[in-house]
Order: structure tokens, then sequence, then C-alpha cells
């Protein structure tokens, strides 16, 4: 009956291994089936023959690994929990991920912040100038395809006429830079690039709009929103001593293309390509007009407003991916739009209106034209009450009402008429 006993010494030991906290049992086993219960069990069989006790290592699973374990006072047996801990239950590893992970954002956060040219204002851009550049290029190669044949040759008149008129505004940005750069002359983008002009546009000498037809701003009420152009604010931005970033502008390669579409718009992307619309032309003749237009986007370029756009953007669909989970999709799309990035939008317009601003007065043209344009771009858009709201851009209106405000158009004034008087106006950046 010796396999008998071995067969129930199995079971025990199943039985002691299922409930921990029963009592070890005796394990010492002789031929005659009598036990001796002072004997503990230490995972040996003790077995006598005759008068010799032989003790054998016996594993119930010898396929299995030793689980480890501890006795308490009250003889229960604790066994470790089979598998890797988790972290989320360690405090110290928690404690860890927290303090390297707050650390890598703040040095991510401050390694990418900027001061824009100009507004001295501060700003987080993740997109890197190289990739920015990039960018512009391509966007520029895929609208000249897009434009093939409508693009007009260099040596058209009002290709010449923008491009000379470009050139002004980018060589006043030049002499705002606090420092020299190599700057690549300003080319001419179309399909025949060898075709270039020489003829140079004629300035607008007259005012376009006098002090006496202001709109008087007394009693105005400004929002949140219209702090970059706050009096206040162009006082304080000029006192500071930090310098704009203006890197991403070296070596920059400008080029500029009319192309021939009654769009009344110009856009300048990220790597200095100028693109203009003949519908722009025929609703502003004089070339202080189309300069007021131009330096409106060359100033997105300086301010790097694509780059942070695109960085805005990840933190918003960041943002939205949190809110699905709580609120309905398309409540969420249409709150951050009213609410994130429209208004985000016009703050870069208002910016790159004020950038565009000084740099029509440094390139030698009254800026008092300024206002007057975007209140005709303003008619032109159809402008109405609520549009503003849901729109890109401010009103034209009120875009031209800010740019009009004491300290701002002062500001302007100086830099013209030291570029009048022939001093000009070297490194107010």
């Amino acid at each position: 009956m010796s396999w008998y006993r071995r067969t129930k010494l199995v079971f025990d030991s199943v039985r002691r291994n299922l409930n921990p906290k029963i009592l070890p049992s005796t394990s010492r086993i002789n031929p005659t089936g009598s036990s001796n219960p002072s004997s503990k069990f230490s995972g040996f069989s003790s077995i006598e023959v005759g008068r010799n006790t032989k003790r054998v290592a016996y594993n119930p699973f010898p396929s299995q690994a030793k689980r480890s374990y501890y006795v308490d006072r009250y003889q229960v047996r604790h066994f470790k929990p089979r598998g890797p801990r988790k972290w989320l239950q360690n405090p110290k590893a928690v404690w860890t991920v927290v303090l390297l992970g707050s650390g890598a954002l703040i040095t991510l956060y401050f390694g990418n912040l900027e001061t824009v040219p100009y507004t001295k204002r501060t700003h987080f851009v993740l997109l890197s100038k190289s990739m920015e550049k990039r960018i512009g290029e391509s966007q520029f190669e895929q609208i000249k395809k897009t434009y093939k044949g409508k693009v007009l040759p260099a040596i058209h008149p009002e290709s010449i006429r923008v491009r000379l008129i470009a050139k002004d505004v980018i060589d006043a940005l030049q002499r705002g830079l606090s420092h020299e750069r190599v700057w690549s002359d300003l080319g001419y983008g179309s399909m025949d690039s060898t075709a270039r002009g020489s003829d140079r546009g004629v300035k607008e000498v007259g005012m376009a709009l006098s002090e006496d037809g202001q709109e008087t701003l007394s009693g105005m009420r400004w929002s949140k929103d219209d702090q970059i152009l706050d009096d206040k604010w162009i006082q304080e931005s000029r006192k500071k001593d930090s310098k704009g970033e203006s890197a991403h502008l070296e070596g920059i390669n400008w080029e500029v293309i009319v192309v021939n579409e009654p769009m009344v718009n110009a856009f300048c992307l990220p790597a200095g390509k100028i693109v203009v619309f003949t519908g722009l032309l025929d609703h502003f003749k004089s070339d202080a007009e189309v300069a007021t237009v131009i330096g409106h986007e060359v100033g997105h370029a300086v301010a790097r407003h694509v780059a942070e756009g695109i960085t805005k953007n990840l933190w918003f669909a960041i943002l939205q991916l949190v809110l699905y989970q709580f609120v309905m999709p398309d409540l969420v799309n249409t709150m951050s739009a009213l609410f994130l990035r429209l208004p985000f939008s016009r703050k870069m317009e208002i910016e790159a209106d004020y950038i565009g601003l000084l740099l029509l007065a440094s390139a030698g043209y009254d800026p008092r034209i300024a206002p007057k344009v975007y209140e005709k771009l303003g008619k032109l858009g159809g402008d109405v009450a609520l549009g503003e709201y849901l729109s890109t851009h401010p009103s034209g209106k009120k875009r031209s009402q800010l740019l009009a405000q004491a300290n701002v158009m002062e500001e302007a004034l100086m830099i013209y008429r030291e570029v009048q008087s022939g001093r000009g106006i070297e490194g107010f950046l």
C-alpha cells in the first residue's frame, strides 16, 4: 500500500498550498503508517528502513518554480504576488516619473520660447525654423503649379511694380534689424526665373488720410483682445531690453509672384514667398496701399505666425481629445473654434497689422494710409455685425481704429519723418 500513502501525501501538499492559513501537518512517515506529530513540514519526506532514516527532497510540483513565502507569528504563510509589481503601486516610481516629466516639460517650454520682433511678445513655438522654411517652399511650389499659366511674367509691368514695392518693405526690414545680415536680392518667382525687371515704381507722395478725416476714438471701449495695440503696451514694449528673435530670417530667399486672378488677396509664406493677386491691384491703385498689404503679410512671416499656429493647433487637438470623453464631438469642435482658434487667429492679424505699419513707415510710405486701407478691405469683404466673431480676421473698421490710436500712429509717424529726412531708422526692432 506504499503507492496509496504517497498519493495521499501529494494531495495533502496540494491542500496546504491552496489554503495557506491551514497549519502545516506532519510529514514523517514510517512503514507501519504511524506519523510523528512533533515534526513540521519542511519539504522533505522521511522514510524509515530498518534502523536507518533517509531524508529525501520531495517537490510535488517539479515542473514549476519554487514560490517563496514567509510565516508570521500566527504560523500563517504569506506568499509574494506573482509577476512584476505595477509601477503605479510604487510611490517612489511615481514620484520619479512626475519629477522627470515635469523637468522635461519645463525644459521643452522655456527652450522653445521666442520674442517676436517689433512687438516683443513672447510666444511658444515647437516647429523648427528649418521645417517651417521647407513648408513654405513646398507650399510656394504647389501654388505655382495650381496657378500655372496665370502667373504673370517677370517683365510684366504689374510684376515689376509689385516686386519693387515688396523690395522697399524688405529693405525696411533689413534696416530694422539690430545687427547686419546677408540677404539675397528679391527675385521674381515666375516660371521663367531668368527674366528680371529693373524699372522702379513710383511712390505715393500724397497723404491718403488727413488728420481732419480721422475718426474720433475717445469714449471707445476696448476688449482684452485689443491689448496688443494698447497705448500702455506700446510704451512698455519699447522699453524692454530684449531683442526679437530673427534667426529665421537669416539667408532667406525672398520671392514674389503676381497671379492673374480677380481674388482680392495677398499672402507671404514662411520662406519669404510673397503672392499677390491682380484683384488686389485692381482695387488698390497706389503704391502706398499695396505696400500696406504687403507689409502686413511680411509681418506674419516676421512673427512666425504659421509656426505658432501649428503649435497652438497641436494643444487644441489634445484638449479636444480630452473633452471628447465628456462632451459631444460637434459641440467640442464648435466651442473650440469660437473660443480658441478664431480669437487666436484674430490676435495674430492685429499683431501683423502693427508690424506692417512700422514696416510701411520705415519703407518711406505715409503710415496714415494704413487705417483707410483696412477699412476698405473690410467693405470689400462684407463686414457684418456678428461676422467678426465667426471670422479669422477682425473687422476692417476695428483694425482701422486700432491703428489710428494716438501712440501707435505717433510711433509710425516718427519713423516715417526720420526716413523722409534722410536719417533713417537703424535698429528699432
